[in-house]
């Protein structure tokens, strides 16, 4: 038999939260806890499909105008100028003037992806700096997508469990001019750390000193604070900074649509005229890349975001969402705190979003996983929606074993 031509390919390394997932699920202990999965849960550690949206879908499903067409190749319009305007403002003066627009993509890695590809293949890009630690996709999309080199800027530090901004404003001064900037809009992943408003005017000084292209990654607005406006502030003082800027956005989790890879990137220029240019050479990308997206989710986002009755029952959802984030910060803090657990815990209820950055090194986080049975990275980081009223006296022991015990 000739050798395979598949011969001589190795084995790729697990991607680390999926096969916690795996051990989880396979993991026949009682008590078990997944700290892992980045998707919300209930009080019941249940997945919540949000009522807005089961009440939208059975609206489109009995639409007898729908129908199963291609959509454009950039997306259906409805869905991305709703999105673009959640993002921005209705009034936001970029998108008054003409000179924003989005295209919809396969959630926020897709975002980014289309992104990325733009910013590498048709501009030239070089070089990319994302934060240390960062989401672990980052440096895999945009090293895919065409650049040259990845670089790493200073965020968390381990001292103080909080933004390293000396560090940050430092490495971004020292970066070539047009570096793409990867900022996360809000709810930093994975450390739970944002940017004060503050910061947030020292960082864009510092960028519009060095010519440097921001590409902030938009995962969580409406799910980190409950607040639309909050969220995305940092995007909406760089477009008033007059930056140009792309912005990736995913509503996998402000609506719970997951595995629907509803995603919007925004694109935000200084001169309206060259819109039909970009929007071309983006459709090129799309074309060669997947065509067109799906439109299911999509429909589902524009209804609710172009109907104010479902509007408003929805941001009610995502206040329902992050209140409970933010409770289980609370409850885990303080239960570390009665336990006298050694350490400051003030960084649980500092941080915000979905995750949490616990301070638990590599040693005392696979101790976590092998004495008790909670599942969470090896770098420490865990998703605050995998804390329930019934786990979190359990998980704030597991904690307060491993923190005396592994050092």
């Amino acid at each position: 038999m000739a050798k395979s031509r598949f011969a001589d390919v190795t084995l790729g390394p697990p991607i680390e939260v999926f096969a916690l997932n795996k051990a989880f699920a396979d993991d026949t202990f009682e008590n078990k806890v997944s700290l892992g999965v980045g998707a919300y849960r209930t009080d019941k550690g249940q997945p919540w499909v949000l009522p807005v949206v089961r009440e939208v879908e059975k609206i489109l499903a009995a639409d007898e105008t729908l129908n199963k067409e291609y959509l454009p190749i950039l997306g259906l319009d409805a869905f991305s100028s709703a999105a673009t305007a959640m993002l921005l403002g209705k009034d936001s003066a970029a998108l008054v003037e003409n000179r924003a627009f989005g295209v919809q993509s396969l959630s926020g890695t897709g975002s980014l992806r289309v992104g990325a590809e733009f910013l590498a293949r048709v501009l030239g890009s070089k070089y990319f700096y994302y934060s240390k630690p960062t989401w672990e996709n980052h440096r895999l999309v945009f090293t895919n997508a065409g650049f040259e080199e990845g670089r790493e800027y200073r965020y968390w530090s381990e001292s103080t469990r909080g933004l390293d901004i000396e560090g940050f404003l430092e490495d971004l001064r020292k970066a070539p001019e047009n570096s793409i900037i990867i900022l996360h809009a809000c709810a930093h992943n994975p450390t739970g750390c944002d940017p004060t408003q503050d910061q947030w005017k020292q960082i864009a000084d510092v960028m519009q000193e060095r010519k440097l292209f921001p590409f902030f990654d938009s995962a969580y607005q409406g799910f980190a604070s409950g607040d639309l406006e909050k969220d995305s502030w940092a995007v909406r003082y760089f477009v008033s900074r007059g930056f140009e800027l792309l912005c990736a956005q995913s509503f996998a989790k402000n609506f719970g649509l997951y595995n629907e890879r509803v995603g919007n990137l925004t694109f935000v220029l200084n001169d309206t005229s060259y819109v039909p240019q970009v929007k071309s050479q983006v459709t090129l990308i799309v074309r060669g890349m997947y065509s067109n997206p799906p439109s299911h989710g999509a429909r589902i986002v524009a209804y609710v975001l172009n109907n104010p009755k479902f509007y408003d029952q929805w941001k009610e959802h995502i206040r329902t969402m992050s209140s409970r984030i933010i409770e289980m910060r609370k409850a885990l803090r303080d239960a570390l705190e009665r336990l006298s657990t050694p350490g400051d815990w003030s960084h649980i209820t500092a941080q915000i979003g979905m995750f949490s950055y616990t301070g638990l090194n590599t040693a005392q986080s696979e101790h976590m996983i092998k004495k008790h049975h909670i599942y969470m990275l090896r770098s420490g980081r865990i998703s605050m929606c995998g804390v329930t009223p019934s786990n979190v006296e359990y998980v704030a022991q597991a904690i307060h074993e491993t923190i005396t015990n592994v050092k």
